[in-house]
């Protein structure tokens, strides 16, 4: 199938799915570059305020969205007769939301995922769940897009640089052609799986370094942390059939550094007061976003004990969160494992 030739506003139809922080900050960076973009909202609250007021104070309080953005609560409104597809729900909704709109979707439409995370039953990514709820639409149209990149920096303009995955390299230069602009830089590779796995585990690594400055610690525990997680994500997709140079770029360290680090991260602050003793139950009923780490971190657990791969930070990750784990205790164990080489288990 041909990919669109041109990839100016007036060629281009785009529905976003999801207007949520992140899939709004994306839908307005779009429209703002002069596309006219469809926007799903699941809440007629959030719909109703983009549409009357020009904001989504629900998720992106305060800043003003572009008038090129049409708010729908229509699902199959905004995914039909569409060049481009961005499905940005969370990701334990995305099989749920792909199916309801799956009748809808043309076997043209390039379907990109902005979703970060791995289905709890199943363990798929987020492109593998799209591909199985549409089949009509081939692997080589589906892309994903991830990188160091919080929505509010970007829907006010930061410079941020990301990348964009896909099997077919045309496809990947479409969506990079379609989002870039002088602020929101796009890199394009072809390893899917690196990419995804990228996106999904550092939620998990960063619920980690959380709990480390919740505990006081330093940072020289954060730092060892973060470069111990990039080696079991590095792990992880190795066994998978990832690429190992992709966790070196912006899918790979370059999120994880932003999501261990930064305080508009979900899941740092979400293993922040963990550390400094909150319960979990009590931490996410005060949330109205997802921290995808802490479903993920299910998911990362049953996989990696499924294939055996050894990743002790992601383990001792879930068994604060599930089990009540003491988090002191956790950083015991993986400081007093057995002493090994560093790169023991680097490949595969």
């Amino acid at each position: 199938m041909q990919i669109p030739k041109e990839t100016g506003p007036e060629a281009i139809k785009l529905g976003v799915i999801g207007a949520g922080s992140w899939g709004t900050a994306l839908a307005n960076l779009l429209a703002e570059k002069g596309y006219r973009v469809d926007l799903w909202a699941y809440e007629p609250e959030v719909k109703d305020q983009i549409q009357a007021l020009r904001e989504n104070s629900f998720f992106l309080p305060g800043i003003p969205l572009s008038e090129n953005l049409f708010p729908s609560n229509d699902l199959g409104d905004v995914a039909a007769d569409k060049d481009m597809i961005l499905t940005v729900v969370p990701s334990h909704l995305v099989r749920e939301t792909a199916k309801k709109m799956a009748g809808y979707v043309s076997d043209k439409s390039i379907v990109v995922s902005a979703s970060k995370g791995i289905e709890n039953i199943t363990h798929l990514t987020m492109s593998q769940v799209l591909h199985e709820t549409i089949p009509h639409i081939p692997e080589t149209r589906l892309a994903v897009i991830s990188g160091p990149s919080f929505a509010r920096e970007v829907v006010k303009g930061v410079p941020t640089v990301v990348t964009v995955a896909s099997k077919d390299p045309d496809v990947a230069r479409f969506v990079q052609d379609v989002f870039a602009v002088p602020t929101f830089r796009v890199y394009t590779i072809d390893d899917v799986t690196g990419v995804e796995l990228g996106g999904a585990v550092k939620n998990v690594i960063a619920i980690a370094s959380g709990i480390v400055d919740g505990l006081g610690l330093g940072l020289n525990t954060r730092a060892a942390l973060i470069t111990r997680g990039l080696a079991e994500i590095r792990r992880l997709g190795m066994t998978l059939g990832a690429d190992p140079h992709t966790f070196a770029g912006l899918a790979g360290m370059g999120d994880l550094i932003l999501t261990c680090t930064g305080n508009l991260s979900r899941n740092y602050s979400v293993g922040k007061q963990i550390g400094e003793g909150k319960k979990l139950k009590d931490i996410l009923k005060e949330m109205r976003m997802v921290a995808e780490g802490v479903k993920t971190a299910k998911s990362v657990f049953n996989l990696s004990r499924k294939l055996g791969v050894e990743m002790p930070i992601s383990h001792e990750v879930y068994h604060v969160l599930y089990d009540e784990y003491s988090p002191s205790e956790a950083v015991y164990r993986l400081m007093t494992r057995t002493l090994k080489h560093e790169l023991e288990g680097m490949t595969v």
